[in-house]
């Protein structure tokens, strides 16, 4: 599709220095908009009926749009975007990159490629926009992330006028992995969004995911376990231990979860995991003996597509130096649970 005829007659203030550069809004084809969906005034990862009736914490953070994907292909020689934030993620222990910025991929020889980060202002109140240039103008297929704890109102893409833009090439797994727990989840700490462990997965296995982590706020409510066993997916991935406020509601929510999801979704995999930390206290301990007794009653009732990962082997590459407070992973820390993760997904889902 030529890109003049997309949305002709949209304009956008911007201070970005382009000549022939124009805006289009991500909302409307070709751009397609995975991971979260535009609902009531802004992009959402759940419906705002099912967040509210979750809990407070929920829903304010299922405005975050962790895990939100923006991909298109154009032979643009830049890709702009121009963002309306409704809410700004600012922590101490979290580079501002990831909790509140975008970045950008390209495909090349069948990868994805990180390209820049479209750095969000340190004053950053309520909208921004940024510039990455791409060199050529040969078409390549580009996956935006979104930030991971802010929120977004509205979101354009600015590119040469006289480009043009197509929409993308499906994943390869097209249906959903879907995961749910806690801010681990949910990304924080990440340096970016496409560090999360998440969007790693996603772009070495060509999948599409869905990020339920909610920072502080997962807590295996039936609510939401009910609103997850209604969503067409290919896989369930869950770790609530973080959030869970002890051990004995560990023990009262777990099982009860797995077997909403599992008496709506007999066939798909679902993956145990827990906190992802090297080296476990007692109560960490008992925690996993908890999640480890839901895996194996399924296995008891005969359950053959259930699988159980203890956090210790998440970090077994990154051990001590995977964090930045000794619980939010940092950038390694991300990589060490997407590579433990990565051949037992693949595994799972190409048997």
């Amino acid at each position: 599709m030529d890109i003049s005829q997309v949305d002709k007659n949209f304009q956008i203030e911007t201070k970005i220095k382009k000549n022939d550069i124009k805006f289009f809004d991500v909302k409307k084809p070709p751009f397609a908009i995975f991971g979260v969906f535009y609902e009531d005034g802004a992009f959402r990862r759940m419906p705002e009926t099912v967040a509210k009736a979750t809990n407070e914490g929920v829903a304010c953070l299922h405005k975050n749009t962790a895990g939100g994907r923006i991909r298109f292909i154009t032979n643009s020689s830049y890709v702009a975007i121009h963002a309306k934030m409704l809410g700004i993620g600012r922590m101490p222990h979290f580079a501002f990159t990831g909790s509140s910025g975008f970045d950008l991929y390209m495909k090349s020889d069948g990868e994805d490629v990180f390209i820049h980060t479209f750095v969000p202002p340190l004053d950053l109140k309520d909208e921004y926009e940024g510039i990455i240039e791409l060199g050529s103008t040969e078409e390549k297929e580009i996956t935006i992330n979104m930030p991971l704890y802010s929120s977004v109102k509205e979101l354009y893409i600015g590119l040469s006028e006289s480009a043009i833009v197509l929409p993308p090439k499906p994943y390869s797994i097209k249906k959903p992995i879907v995961y749910y727990g806690s801010s681990i989840t949910q990304g924080g700490c990440a340096s970016r969004p496409g560090m999360a462990y998440e969007a790693i997965i996603s772009r070495e296995l060509n999948c599409d995911y869905i990020n339920l982590g909610f920072s502080g706020n997962a807590k295996g409510e039936e609510v939401i376990a009910r609103y997850i066993a209604d969503l067409d997916m290919s896989m369930f991935v869950y770790d609530y231990d973080h959030n869970a406020p002890s051990p004995e509601h560990l023990l009262k929510t777990h099982q009860k979860m797995f077997r909403i999801i599992r008496d709506k979704n007999s066939q798909i995999p679902i993956l145990f995991l827990s906190r992802p930390k090297y080296l476990l206290n007692s109560e960490e301990e008992k925690r996993f003996e908890i999640i480890k007794q839901t895996y194996e009653n399924a296995v008891y009732d005969g359950d053959k597509n259930v699988y159980l990962l203890k956090g210790t082997e998440l970090m077994k590459t990154a051990k001590w130096d995977g964090t930045v407070d000794n619980v939010h992973p940092n950038d390694f820390g991300f990589r060490s649970m997407a590579s433990a993760l990565i051949p037992i997904i693949k595994e799972i889902l190409h048997t």
